[in-house]
């Protein structure tokens, strides 16, 4: 019953999404603006609208509901192997989305304290560079689709090497 609902929703979802669902919606809703002189107006007439409307309103958030569930569930499931699959990166921040409101205020604000330290602005600065940079390059050199290696980590790293005065560790 659950796999028929998830495609029959996935399905209905893509369906109403479309633009020639929208351009029926449009065509109905003009159909019964154009019958109320016919009408004269009547309670019936605007009943008519309301009612279907209402219906289907009423069916699709469960619908959409559904597939934003589902995405979301995707989205969280790829970020989760990316961070897992990223050297360098903090495993703790997996699972995210279990947290309670509380500790995700907190962990937001530990973010922003980390991104506010001098060397990680020059860490981000440098990378929007480098991005800028190959940017550039690919404008003048539209053949080449290469972008150089980036990563956050490492630079964020080589600067705050920088700051302590130790020695620059060496390119993996």
């Amino acid at each position: 019953m659950k796999n028929v609902f998830r495609v029959v929703a996935g399905r209905v979802s893509t369906w109403a999404g479309s633009a020639g669902v929208f351009l029926g919606a449009i065509l109905i809703v003009l159909v019964w603006a154009t019958t109320g002189p016919l009408f004269n107006f009547s309670d019936t007439w605007q009943l008519v609208i309301n009612t279907g409307t209402t219906i289907i309103t009423f069916l699709m958030v469960f619908l959409i509901q559904n597939t934003q569930n589902r995405d979301g569930k995707a989205v969280q499931i790829k970020l989760d192997e990316l961070i897992r699959a990223t050297k360098g990166a903090r495993q703790y921040y997996m699972g995210l989305e279990d947290l309670t409101d509380d500790e995700l205020d907190e962990l937001e604000r530990q973010v922003k304290d980390i991104a506010a330290r001098p060397s990680s602005a020059r860490a981000i600065r440098h990378l929007q560079d480098t991005i800028v940079a190959a940017r550039e390059e690919r404008k003048q050199h539209p053949s080449r689709l290469h972008l150089p290696s980036l990563h956050l980590a490492k630079v964020a790293e080589t600067l705050a090497v920088k700051d302590s005065g130790e020695q620059t560790p060496p390119q993996q």
